[in-house]
């Protein structure tokens, strides 16, 4: 196999580790914060049975996106889900960040089975970002010689493949230890959602070369140019992101929910 491809589909996937990473830290806290009320010994059986739930969906959903991906509409609508997710989280905690935490204090006493559908519910939102944001990074990378996978490419779908398996196993196994390096440095959430939103203007790309609206040129998504400024803007968020934000001691609500998830 080229080098230069496995270079190029390696570096995707070490973007989607780090994406995976800061996303799932900001989902076990979240989930944590849900089952906090259970007793101990309930608390696993709910993440267990909210995660099931979830990894079930996610390959699920995996297959019918390798069919439906080549569709303009379905990509539209993913760009728009992305960039409009991301909006909303950092609208959600610079702006409505009063308002979001008065809400999640709110009726914490839900009964066991509630609580296992909430998880899942959640799960299966975080899910699809995941997913999304896979194939959005994923579509434009060069096709190889594997054998397609409903509608994608071998290598595209293994791309989204991993990166699902990947977002599971951080979520269940190691976004405590993200979700105390998002304590320290908090500015790495705010981060990550721009990358998200910026994944989201990537697959709006690809959408607008769809050549069924042909407003940009079909090969303009995979251009060297394209593939500069996407990575560039993705790296200046990434570093900034870390340089940015300023570190301050860990805190007693976060490494409790780390120790819950």
């Amino acid at each position: 196999m080229d080098m230069a491809l496995v270079m190029e589909y390696s570096w995707v996937l070490l973007i989607l580790i780090g994406l995976e990473g800061i996303l799932a830290a900001d989902n076990a806290l979240v989930i944590a914060t849900m089952v906090k009320h259970l007793p101990q010994e309930k608390r696993k059986k709910a993440l267990f049975y909210g995660l099931a739930g979830a990894f079930a969906f996610r390959f699920g959903s995996l297959f019918v996106i390798s069919y439906l991906v080549h569709i303009w509409q379905i990509q539209a609508i993913g760009a728009l889900y992305l960039i409009g997710i991301a909006l909303y989280h950092l609208l959600k905690k610079h702006v409505l960040k009063p308002r979001v935490k008065d809400l999640m204090e709110e009726k914490k006493g839900s009964g066991f089975w509630t609580t296992v559908i909430k998880v899942e519910l959640a799960d299966i939102a975080f899910a699809v970002d995941s997913i999304l944001a896979a194939v959005a990074l994923a579509v434009t990378l060069p096709v190889t010689t594997l054998p397609s996978i409903g509608g994608m490419d071998g290598g595209h779908f293994a791309v989204v493949l991993t990166g699902g398996i990947i977002g599971l196993v951080i979520m269940r196994f190691a976004a405590g230890y993200f979700v105390v390096l998002l304590d320290r440095r908090p500015g790495l959430e705010s981060a990550a959602y721009l990358i998200v939103g910026w994944v989201g203007v990537k697959l709006a790309v690809y959408t607008l070369s769809h050549p069924e609206l042909a407003v940009l040129e079909e090969g303009f998504p995979k251009s060297v140019i394209w593939k500069l400024i996407f990575w560039s803007v993705l790296l200046l968020i990434a570093v900034g992101g870390w340089f940015l934000s300023k570190e301050k001691p860990q805190s007693s609500s976060r490494n409790e929910a780390a120790a819950n998830s």
